[in-house]
Protein backbone atom coordinates (compact mmCIF):
# COMPACT_ATOMS: atom_id res chain seq x y z
CA UNK A 1 0.00 0.00 0.00
CA UNK A 2 1.56 3.64 -0.65
CA UNK A 3 0.73 6.90 0.66
CA UNK A 4 -1.91 7.86 -2.11
CA UNK A 5 -3.89 4.46 -1.95
CA UNK A 6 -3.96 5.27 1.82
CA UNK A 7 -5.17 8.91 1.38
CA UNK A 8 -7.86 7.59 -0.78
CA UNK A 9 -9.53 4.72 1.55
CA UNK A 10 -9.09 6.81 4.51
CA UNK A 11 -10.94 10.05 3.38
CA UNK A 12 -13.83 11.10 4.77
CA UNK A 13 -16.57 13.50 4.65
CA UNK A 14 -15.68 16.59 7.24
CA UNK A 15 -17.94 18.67 8.47
CA UNK A 16 -16.24 19.97 11.70
CA UNK A 17 -12.54 22.10 11.03
CA UNK A 18 -9.89 23.54 13.15
CA UNK A 19 -10.82 27.37 13.34
CA UNK A 20 -8.03 28.48 11.42
CA UNK A 21 -7.48 29.60 7.27
CA UNK A 22 -6.01 27.28 4.92
CA UNK A 23 -2.94 28.67 4.29
CA UNK A 24 -1.88 30.49 0.86
CA UNK A 25 0.89 27.86 -0.13
CA UNK A 26 -2.09 25.22 0.72
CA UNK A 27 -4.79 26.70 -1.16
CA UNK A 28 -2.74 26.98 -3.79
CA UNK A 29 -1.58 23.56 -4.68
CA UNK A 30 -5.15 22.40 -4.03
CA UNK A 31 -5.77 25.35 -6.97
CA UNK A 32 -2.84 23.37 -8.91
CA UNK A 33 -3.71 20.25 -8.05
CA UNK A 34 -7.26 20.27 -9.32
CA UNK A 35 -6.28 22.44 -12.43
CA UNK A 36 -3.83 18.97 -13.25
CA UNK A 37 -7.32 17.16 -13.48
CA UNK A 38 -8.05 15.45 -17.09
CA UNK A 39 -10.20 17.35 -19.37
CA UNK A 40 -12.22 17.13 -22.28
CA UNK A 41 -9.54 17.90 -25.01
CA UNK A 42 -7.14 20.34 -22.97
CA UNK A 43 -9.83 22.16 -22.95
CA UNK A 44 -10.84 22.69 -19.36
CA UNK A 45 -14.18 23.39 -19.34
CA UNK A 46 -14.93 24.67 -15.92
CA UNK A 47 -14.37 27.66 -13.41
CA UNK A 48 -13.10 27.17 -9.68
CA UNK A 49 -14.93 29.87 -7.52
CA UNK A 50 -12.80 30.67 -4.16
CA UNK A 51 -15.27 31.75 -1.54
CA UNK A 52 -13.93 33.51 1.75
CA UNK A 53 -16.10 35.92 2.42
CA UNK A 54 -17.79 35.34 5.41
CA UNK A 55 -21.18 36.63 4.25
CA UNK A 56 -21.15 34.83 1.38
CA UNK A 57 -20.65 31.46 3.38
CA UNK A 58 -23.19 32.35 5.80
CA UNK A 59 -25.87 32.45 2.82
CA UNK A 60 -25.01 29.34 0.96
CA UNK A 61 -25.25 27.88 4.23
CA UNK A 62 -28.92 28.48 3.89
CA UNK A 63 -29.27 28.43 0.06
CA UNK A 64 -27.90 24.88 -0.02
CA UNK A 65 -30.69 23.31 1.83
CA UNK A 66 -29.72 25.04 5.69
CA UNK A 67 -26.74 23.07 6.27
CA UNK A 68 -24.91 26.07 9.18
CA UNK A 69 -21.84 24.03 9.25
CA UNK A 70 -21.08 25.62 5.64
CA UNK A 71 -20.54 28.82 7.20
CA UNK A 72 -18.08 27.98 9.70
CA UNK A 73 -16.10 26.29 6.86
CA UNK A 74 -12.56 28.38 6.16
CA UNK A 75 -12.65 27.91 2.76
CA UNK A 76 -15.65 27.21 0.59
CA UNK A 77 -14.95 26.38 -3.34
CA UNK A 78 -17.57 26.24 -6.08
CA UNK A 79 -16.54 24.25 -9.76
CA UNK A 80 -18.81 25.73 -12.69
CA UNK A 81 -19.33 24.00 -15.34
CA UNK A 82 -18.24 26.39 -18.04
CA UNK A 83 -18.79 26.74 -21.63
CA UNK A 84 -19.29 30.54 -21.79
CA UNK A 85 -15.43 31.39 -21.92
CA UNK A 86 -15.07 29.03 -25.61
CA UNK A 87 -17.70 30.70 -27.20
CA UNK A 88 -17.06 33.99 -25.88
CA UNK A 89 -13.08 32.97 -27.42
CA UNK A 90 -15.26 31.36 -30.15
CA UNK A 91 -16.88 35.07 -31.01
CA UNK A 92 -13.55 36.82 -30.63
CA UNK A 93 -12.07 34.38 -33.35
CA UNK A 94 -15.10 35.31 -35.81
CA UNK A 95 -16.14 31.16 -35.65
CA UNK A 96 -19.97 32.34 -37.02
CA UNK A 97 -18.73 34.17 -39.65
CA UNK A 98 -16.21 31.12 -40.39
CA UNK A 99 -18.99 28.42 -40.17
CA UNK A 100 -21.23 30.52 -42.66
CA UNK A 101 -18.71 31.04 -45.06
CA UNK A 102 -18.01 27.76 -45.30
CA UNK A 103 -21.25 26.68 -45.08
CA UNK A 104 -20.99 24.70 -41.86
CA UNK A 105 -23.81 24.70 -39.15
CA UNK A 106 -22.64 27.01 -35.98
CA UNK A 107 -23.33 24.70 -32.50
CA UNK A 108 -24.73 27.14 -29.77
CA UNK A 109 -24.13 24.98 -26.37
CA UNK A 110 -26.44 21.79 -25.62
CA UNK A 111 -27.16 19.63 -22.44
CA UNK A 112 -24.50 17.32 -24.18
CA UNK A 113 -21.95 20.28 -23.81
CA UNK A 114 -23.10 20.28 -20.16
CA UNK A 115 -22.96 17.06 -19.56
CA UNK A 116 -19.28 17.28 -20.57
CA UNK A 117 -18.58 20.25 -18.31
CA UNK A 118 -20.17 18.81 -15.78
CA UNK A 119 -17.77 15.68 -15.73
CA UNK A 120 -14.42 17.97 -16.54
CA UNK A 121 -15.29 20.11 -13.31
CA UNK A 122 -15.96 17.10 -11.14
CA UNK A 123 -13.04 15.33 -11.91
CA UNK A 124 -11.34 18.65 -11.53
CA UNK A 125 -13.01 18.83 -7.83
CA UNK A 126 -11.87 15.07 -6.42
CA UNK A 127 -8.34 16.12 -7.56
CA UNK A 128 -8.72 19.30 -5.33
CA UNK A 129 -10.39 16.72 -2.71
CA UNK A 130 -7.29 14.42 -2.76
CA UNK A 131 -4.72 17.15 -2.92
CA UNK A 132 -6.63 18.83 0.38
CA UNK A 133 -6.53 15.17 2.20
CA UNK A 134 -2.51 14.74 1.68
CA UNK A 135 -2.26 18.17 3.48
CA UNK A 136 -4.48 17.67 6.29
CA UNK A 137 -7.29 19.19 5.02
CA UNK A 138 -10.76 17.90 5.34
CA UNK A 139 -13.87 18.51 2.54
CA UNK A 140 -17.46 17.87 2.16
CA UNK A 141 -19.03 17.82 -1.42
CA UNK A 142 -22.27 19.79 -1.68
CA UNK A 143 -24.77 18.78 -4.04
CA UNK A 144 -27.57 21.42 -3.45
CA UNK A 145 -25.00 24.63 -4.97
CA UNK A 146 -27.42 22.98 -7.97
CA UNK A 147 -30.44 24.19 -5.86
CA UNK A 148 -31.85 28.03 -5.98
CA UNK A 149 -30.50 28.45 -9.54
CA UNK A 150 -31.31 32.12 -9.82
CA UNK A 151 -29.91 33.46 -6.36
CA UNK A 152 -26.68 31.74 -6.62
CA UNK A 153 -26.58 33.10 -10.55
CA UNK A 154 -27.07 36.43 -9.29
CA UNK A 155 -24.93 36.15 -5.94
CA UNK A 156 -22.04 35.02 -8.15
CA UNK A 157 -22.89 36.64 -11.63
CA UNK A 158 -22.37 33.27 -13.52
CA UNK A 159 -23.37 34.34 -17.42
CA UNK A 160 -26.17 31.99 -19.09
CA UNK A 161 -23.27 29.13 -19.79
CA UNK A 162 -22.42 28.82 -16.46
CA UNK A 163 -23.55 26.54 -13.68
CA UNK A 164 -22.28 25.53 -10.60
CA UNK A 165 -22.25 22.04 -9.97
CA UNK A 166 -20.13 21.15 -7.07
CA UNK A 167 -19.39 22.33 -4.29
CA UNK A 168 -16.55 21.95 -1.51
CA UNK A 169 -16.49 23.12 1.66
CA UNK A 170 -12.62 22.84 3.77
CA UNK A 171 -11.01 22.82 6.52
CA UNK A 172 -8.07 21.23 8.21
CA UNK A 173 -8.98 18.31 10.59
CA UNK A 174 -9.73 18.56 14.06
CA UNK A 175 -6.76 17.61 16.58
CA UNK A 176 -9.44 15.23 18.63
CA UNK A 177 -11.02 13.97 14.91
CA UNK A 178 -11.98 10.33 15.01
CA UNK A 179 -12.44 9.00 11.38
CA UNK A 180 -15.70 7.21 10.71
CA UNK A 181 -14.79 5.81 7.66
CA UNK A 182 -18.48 4.34 6.17
CA UNK A 183 -18.41 1.11 4.13
CA UNK A 184 -19.20 0.65 0.71
CA UNK A 185 -21.58 -1.76 -1.37
CA UNK A 186 -20.40 -4.95 -2.16
CA UNK A 187 -18.06 -4.66 -5.09
CA UNK A 188 -19.85 -7.47 -6.89
CA UNK A 189 -22.96 -5.11 -6.72
CA UNK A 190 -21.75 -1.99 -8.63
CA UNK A 191 -18.54 -3.91 -10.77
CA UNK A 192 -19.31 -5.57 -14.05
CA UNK A 193 -17.84 -7.29 -16.30
CA UNK A 194 -18.22 -6.34 -20.48
CA UNK A 195 -22.08 -5.45 -19.96
CA UNK A 196 -24.23 -3.94 -17.51
CA UNK A 197 -26.11 -6.26 -14.92
CA UNK A 198 -29.39 -5.35 -13.41
CA UNK A 199 -30.09 -6.61 -10.16
CA UNK A 200 -32.54 -9.13 -8.82
CA UNK A 201 -34.34 -8.91 -5.68
CA UNK A 202 -32.55 -11.38 -3.80
CA UNK A 203 -29.11 -9.58 -4.52
CA UNK A 204 -30.85 -6.08 -3.48
CA UNK A 205 -31.90 -7.39 -0.68
CA UNK A 206 -28.33 -8.53 0.11
CA UNK A 207 -26.60 -5.42 -0.90
CA UNK A 208 -29.03 -3.32 1.38
CA UNK A 209 -28.24 -6.04 4.15
CA UNK A 210 -26.33 -3.76 6.14
CA UNK A 211 -28.40 -0.43 6.16
CA UNK A 212 -31.32 -0.58 8.30
CA UNK A 213 -34.17 1.67 9.21
CA UNK A 214 -35.22 2.49 13.04
CA UNK A 215 -39.20 1.25 13.56
CA UNK A 216 -41.52 4.07 14.43
CA UNK A 217 -39.03 6.61 11.99
CA UNK A 218 -40.58 10.07 11.57
CA UNK A 219 -41.14 9.09 7.73
CA UNK A 220 -42.97 5.97 8.88
CA UNK A 221 -41.23 4.07 6.28
CA UNK A 222 -41.50 0.33 6.49
CA UNK A 223 -38.10 -0.58 5.24
CA UNK A 224 -34.85 1.53 4.12
CA UNK A 225 -35.90 1.83 0.36
CA UNK A 226 -38.85 3.93 1.56
CA UNK A 227 -37.17 5.37 4.37
CA UNK A 228 -34.20 6.53 2.18
CA UNK A 229 -36.67 7.60 -0.36
CA UNK A 230 -38.32 10.31 1.78
CA UNK A 231 -35.02 11.73 3.01
CA UNK A 232 -33.15 11.97 0.05
CA UNK A 233 -34.63 11.14 -3.52
CA UNK A 234 -38.38 12.32 -3.03
CA UNK A 235 -37.60 15.08 -0.27
CA UNK A 236 -38.08 18.92 -0.78
CA UNK A 237 -34.69 19.64 -1.49
CA UNK A 238 -34.66 17.21 -4.64
CA UNK A 239 -37.66 18.77 -5.83
CA UNK A 240 -35.86 22.31 -5.69
CA UNK A 241 -32.99 20.68 -7.43
CA UNK A 242 -34.94 19.54 -10.56
CA UNK A 243 -36.59 22.59 -10.50
CA UNK A 244 -33.38 24.85 -10.21
CA UNK A 245 -31.76 22.23 -13.30
CA UNK A 246 -34.67 22.85 -15.38
CA UNK A 247 -34.66 26.77 -14.93
CA UNK A 248 -31.02 26.72 -15.73
CA UNK A 249 -31.23 24.78 -18.60
CA UNK A 250 -33.20 27.14 -20.30
CA UNK A 251 -30.64 29.88 -19.76
CA UNK A 252 -27.83 27.26 -20.91
CA UNK A 253 -29.89 26.82 -24.48
CA UNK A 254 -30.69 30.20 -25.15
CA UNK A 255 -28.68 32.11 -28.50
CA UNK A 256 -25.50 32.97 -28.09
Amino acid sequence: MNSTIDIIKNRMSLRKYQNKPISKEHLDIIIESAMRAPTAGNMMLYSILIVEDEEKREKLSITCDNQSFIAKAPLVLIFLADMQRWYDYYNYCDVKEYCKRNQIEFRAPDEADLLLASSDAIIAAQNAVIAAESLGIGSCYIGDIMENYEVHKEMFNLPDKVFPIAMLCMGYYPLDIKRRIKPRFDRKYIVFNESYKRLKNKELEDMFKNRKVKENNKYNAKNFGQYFYARKTGADFAKEMSRSVKEALEFWKKEI
